[in-house]
């Protein structure tokens, strides 16, 4: 039975070159000539001309060499053509093979660019970026990284002190005198400047044909990763309210959690050379994101939901958001995801491949269904409701008592202004925008929500330069 490494022929052909050429760019193998496909041997015709023919012409067609070794089977006689490895590629003809399975295929486009990559014992992410300097990059995205960098606790306050030059070659964004194409892209504002398609998309369809809105985000793929969110959960997605007694719960259709980590998925595992952006489909009832990519040799979509060893596209990319604290190291991505939406209770994500990428597939949660996981972000809070005039919040001790209700926060990040006003009512705008690493717009919006939502006197909400929060 064929197999990875082993090819049965009945006579030889000229075309089966190609399948030579796949074994010396893969794990090598062997081609038997004058054996069926059931591994029987029938014998082969001019066998002594194919001895002395076949290793010269497999030398002046791909400069490699083989063994063609004559073997004998119930007095019949066959050919065994080995090949080994090769750790340089090998083109038969201009065009080169790969044998993958049991099937020997052309590579072409991103598969060519990446197996070529791979052969020269580089990663897209770790090639040298021509006229990149160090001075190029974005202050306020280094900035972003040295403060969450420091809060995972990966990093130490040495490794993140000190120059530009010294952090990037701690973090192994630097090959000799050059950056290498991960520095542009986690550290740029401008990414797309060196490579074509580094940014996302996001639209919202009534159908696949009927796009009603879509919004571009640019800049560092730190920053895409926040605006992305920031615009998923405020634009795109409706909140679901549901009630618990007379308190009002707004939540996501699906879970933050989920959302972020295929997002980040995305980002680290995106074939960057294919020139196209991360795309975000929003349905009315599921969002769809859409990357380039290019799944390891023999690797399925089967291999992706299973247990499986950490191989990330652009490791040296993946390498900066581990030290963020943004992502694990074990290959865990896809299980989080299901896991964070099982916990939610919505249908756990799809994934499919389709050309020359990876759909990764939300369906939303249908309103009214409640959680399966704790609301609160601290489980030791809880929620009390007074049988007098409600009151507002209140702390006493440790414990953190409610007494009216007021809607749980949309998200983190609504939850982050609210608790930076609390700590200094005399925060501007600017410093919250700073403070946080958000835009104005989003700040604009959390403090609308917070005023709406009784937080802040949406009557009075400063006097005296101070936020007025509700009593």
């Amino acid at each position: 039975m064929e197999t990875q490494n082993i090819e049965y022929k009945l006579q030889w052909r000229d075309e089966f070159l190609k399948e030579i050429c796949g074994f010396a760019n893969g794990q090598g193998g062997i081609l038997y000539i004058g054996v069926n496909d059931n591994g029987e041997v029938v014998g082969v015709d001019k066998i002594n001309e194919l001895l002395e023919m076949l290793p010269n012409k497999v030398l002046t067609t791909m400069g490699i060499v083989v063994a063609v070794n004559l073997l004998e089977k119930d007095n019949l006689q066959y050919l065994e053509v080995r090949t080994e490895a090769h750790p340089y590629p090998i083109n038969y003809k201009g065009s080169y093979y790969l044998r993958s399975g049991s099937t020997t295929q052309e590579l072409k486009n991103n598969a060519l660019n990446q197996f070529l990559l791979e052969k020269r014992g580089k990663t897209w992410d770790s090639v040298p970026q021509p006229y990149l300097d160090i001075n190029d990059l974005d202050e306020a995205s280094l900035h972003l990284f040295r403060k969450i960098a420091i809060r995972s606790q990966r990093m130490t306050e040495t490794d993140l002190d000190g120059t530009r030059a010294q952090l990037l070659d701690r973090l192994h964004l630097t090959e000799g005198v050059y950056l290498k194409r991960a520095a542009a892209l986690l550290f740029h504002s401008d990414p797309e400047k060196y490579i074509t398609g580094a940014c996302v998309k996001i639209g919202y369809f009534r159908t696949n044909t009927d796009l009603l809105y879509q919004d571009e985000i640019h800049g560092s793929l730190f920053h895409q990763v926040q605006q992305t969110i920031d615009l998923l959960t405020t634009k795109y997605m409706k909140s679901l309210i549901r009630y618990e007694d007379l308190q009002r719960i707004d939540e996501l259709p699906i879970p933050r959690t989920a959302l972020r980590e295929a997002l980040l998925n995305a980002i680290i595992h995106k074939f960057y050379g294919s020139g196209n952006p991360i795309q975000i489909s929003v349905y009315e009832d599921k969002l769809m994101i859409y990357n380039a990519a290019i799944l390891p040799q023999n690797w399925t979509i089967e291999t992706l939901l299973g247990k499986h060893n950490s191989e990330p596209a652009n490791p040296d990319v993946a390498n900066v958001f581990f030290r963020a604290g943004e992502i694990e190291a074990w290959g865990r991505g896809i299980e989080r995801i299901v896991e964070a939406c099982e916990a939610y209770g919505c249908p756990a994500p799809k994934w499919k491949l389709a050309g020359n990428g990876i759909w990764t597939v939300f369906y939303y949660k249908k309103s009214g269904e409640p959680l399966n996981e704790p609301l609160s972000d601290n489980n030791e809070s809880k929620t009390v409701i007074s049988a007098q005039k409600p009151s507002d919040l209140t702390e006493n001790g440790s414990e953190t008592v409610i007494l009216e209700q007021k809607p749980s926060f949309p998200t983190p990040l609504v939850r982050a202004v609210y608790e930076c006003i609390c700590s200094n009512p005399k925060l501007k705008y600017r410093q919250l925008e700073r403070e946080l690493d958000v835009s104005e717009s989003t700040i604009l919006r959390a403090i609308n929500w917070l005023k709406i939502n009784g937080y802040i006197n949406k009557d009075h909400s400063k006097i005296n330069g101070q936020w007025q929060l509700t009593n």
